[in-house]
């Protein structure tokens, strides 16, 4: 007999994208993790930070500061959004978790648009919520259903993943003023790889929060830091709920220094933009639709199905990670981290002796 919840019993545990053993030869394009290394001050704040104290390492013996100030001061001064309406995560994934935790109860609503990111799914199954959907489009745009929404949570990746699209001001506007019972939670982990934000509509509306990432543009996955953007109230109630050292000492100054190079992280996404233009022309020439994309990656549909699969393995037989979806709406397509001019050189190359296969 289990212990544990019938829900959480019932559902099953978010699959995160395949991680190679560490000293794997591999092209690793399934994960969107930034190609390029995060600034060098970032390097440098962690060493300042270990070098502190009467020994190397001496102030990991203290508890870091609860409310990340420096962290969230930075992001202030980035932004010029209000630092009393910012909040601090273990990457967005946590501040998602604090979402559903502070708004939905066993039995309640939280909707989204199909297909996106998996992990919204497997947090209102955790909390015994209700969950609704409604199916994108083929060329992903937002679905008509979501407006009038009586959900406590509307989620909207933005640019979607793994299609990468987005979706202008005034639609998100209508959208969260449509919203009778619920906050909109938009989700920008791929931002900086886009032409635009909605900061300005968490700063407008009672009912917008606006999620950041520093994994991808960053280029800081492995040190897990987010950012939540919202009224003053929301942000307010929050804390209610977040854990109370939820950021190491080192990942708060990390994450700090990161803010203050923003020409470091922008110089970075253009290198991205332009690999990714190329990357969708490319796919094209040999027959794929490639989704315009405002990401780090490009979701490529193939014939069908069973081409989407089977190119998947033959690139991983090769060596070369992506990321395949066996789901419905998603399985004749493959996303493809944007990776180095070399990487993509590389994939392109090996999915053209696939194709060419017949």
């Amino acid at each position: 007999m289990s212990l544990f919840r019938p829900n959480v019993d019932a559902m099953e545990a978010y699959k995160p994208g395949e991680q190679p053993p560490a000293g794997a030869k591999v092209i690793k394009l399934n994960t969107n993790e930034n190609p390029y290394p995060p600034s060098p001050g970032v390097a440098a704040a962690i060493r300042a930070e270990l070098d502190a104290g009467a020994a190397p390492g001496d102030r990991l013996r203290l508890y870091c500061d609860p409310k990340a100030t420096a962290f969230r001061q930075a992001a202030a001064d980035a932004t010029g959004f209000p630092f009393d309406q910012i909040l601090h995560g273990n990457g967005s994934d946590e501040l998602l978790a604090m979402l559903v935790r502070a708004f939905v109860g066993e039995g309640e609503t939280i909707a989204f648009p199909y297909p996106t990111y998996v992990l919204y799914e497997t947090l209102a199954q955790a909390q015994g919520a209700k969950i609704v959907t409604y199916d994108f489009p083929r060329d992903f745009a937002l679905p008509p259903q979501l407006f009038g929404s009586t959900a406590k949570l509307v989620f909207l990746a933005a640019p979607n993943s793994p299609s990468g699209t987005v979706y202008g001001e005034t639609p998100l506007r209508k959208l969260a003023q449509s919203l009778t019972n619920g906050l909109l939670v938009i989700d920008e982990a791929y931002v900086e790889f886009a032409e635009g934000h909605m900061l300005q509509l968490a700063r407008e509306l009672p009912n917008v929060v606006v999620l950041r990432t520093f994994s991808k543009s960053h280029s800081l996955a492995g040190m897990r830091l987010g950012l939540l953007f919202g009224p003053r109230p929301v942000v307010d109630g929050l804390w209610k709920v977040k854990d109370s050292y939820n950021l190491d000492r080192l990942a708060i100054v990390a994450g700090a220094a990161s803010l203050k190079d923003g020409a470091w992280t922008k110089a970075n996404a253009q290198k991205v933009k332009a690999t990714r233009a190329r990357l969708s022309k490319e796919l094209a020439a040999l027959g794929l639709e490639a989704v315009p994309s405002q990401s780090n990656f490009v979701f490529a549909r193939c014939k069908d199905a069973a081409t989407a699969a089977g190119a998947y393995r033959f690139l991983k037989e090769k060596g070369i990670l992506i990321r395949y979806f066996p789901l419905r709406l998603l399985d004749d397509g493959l996303r493809i981290t944007v990776g180095t001019d070399e990487e993509i050189d590389a994939l392109l190359a090996t999915l053209k002796e696939y194709l060419a296969r017949g």
